[in-house]
């Protein structure tokens, strides 16, 4: 915290190509009405996924759709956000942000790689959201979210993309269980369009996964993944058609401050005659204090 007023969070990531700032930005406390304002570069809030870190994931790669529509680190950029806490029975917010269009890694689907500056309102990239939850019992809950995104895209003067989403989430976790037993199951789905020289395309996709933390040392997931191509699609030249993926993972904490995780999978692309087979090992470790992650 600033102040009474202001909060400030940032996300430094340290790679072995530099080092790169994935999220700064400034949150308001005091605002009355329900109403809290972000600025700075953060990533949107657009579906589930989006928003969280890789070490929040039960997978250790990125869902097929999301880098397809984003790019490779999600959607972000610098910007203004604004939620609304709507005062009913159950939670339901309301998140509105305009951000930058472009860049190859977070606006793929927009001004991307490219940079034609901003000459107006229509250079921007508008994300709207909204978010609902529901405790159906002591043991269970559901969060249900819709997400749109609207913005230029590089393929020529006027052309739009629009990006819808759904998600939902529900968990079950008995209260008072020292065992830490839960179960998660996530669905997410999207469906683009886009204006190109001549014409409009559509594609989209999804993913389910399915968890179950057994204890505090062991959990399992499971996901499958499907995401559709286009011909002459000037992002994706090879993704011509339906592509599957699913993976099998396990998780092991030696303690709370570290995990291993074990992750199989098969990727199956149906212009390709052979699947790819695929194996992964992380290694997760943390120092000091750390807050809880978002439900």
């Amino acid at each position: 915290n600033v102040d009474p007023f202001f909060a400030f969070a940032a996300n430094i990531v340290f790679a072995k190509f530099g080092v790169e700032v994935e999220e700064a930005y400034a949150t308001t406390l005091a605002l009355p009405g329900g109403l809290q304002v972000r600025a700075g570069q953060f990533l949107t809030r657009f579906g589930r996924k989006n928003p969280t870190h890789p070490h929040s994931w039960s997978f250790l790669d990125q869902p097929l759709v999301i880098g397809k529509m984003f790019g490779s680190e999600g959607s972000r950029g610098l910007g203004l956000e604004l939620s609304w806490l709507a005062p009913l029975p159950w939670y339901a917010e309301v998140v509105a942000s305009v951000n930058e269009a472009g860049g190859e890694c977070c606006a793929r689907s927009f001004f991307g790689g490219t940079d034609p500056g901003i000459h107006g309102l229509e250079d921007l990239l508008y994300t709207i959201a909204v978010k609902q939850f529901w405790e159906l019992s002591r043991a269970v809950g559901l969060n249900l979210g819709l997400s749109a995104q609207l913005g230029p895209n590089s393929s020529g003067h006027g052309n739009r993309s629009m990006i819808l989403g759904a998600d939902l989430f529900l968990r079950w976790k008995p209260p008072g269980n020292t065992s830490r037993t839960a179960v998660d199951f996530t669905v997410e789905a999207m469906f683009r369009s886009r204006e190109l020289p001549g014409r409009a395309v559509q594609d989209g996709g999804g993913y389910a996964e399915l968890r179950w933390q057994i204890d505090p040392e062991w959990a399992l997931a499971a996901r499958h993944e499907l995401a559709t191509g286009l011909d002459e699609d000037p992002l994706d030249p090879e993704w011509t058609g339906t592509r599957q993926r699913s993976a099998m993972a396990v998780d092991f904490w030696p303690s709370h401050f570290s995990r291993l995780r074990l992750q199989l999978g098969a990727d199956l692309p149906s212009w390709e005659e052979d699947p790819g087979f695929m194996a992964m090992l992380g290694l997760e470790v943390v120092i000091g204090a750390h807050g809880a992650h978002a439900y």
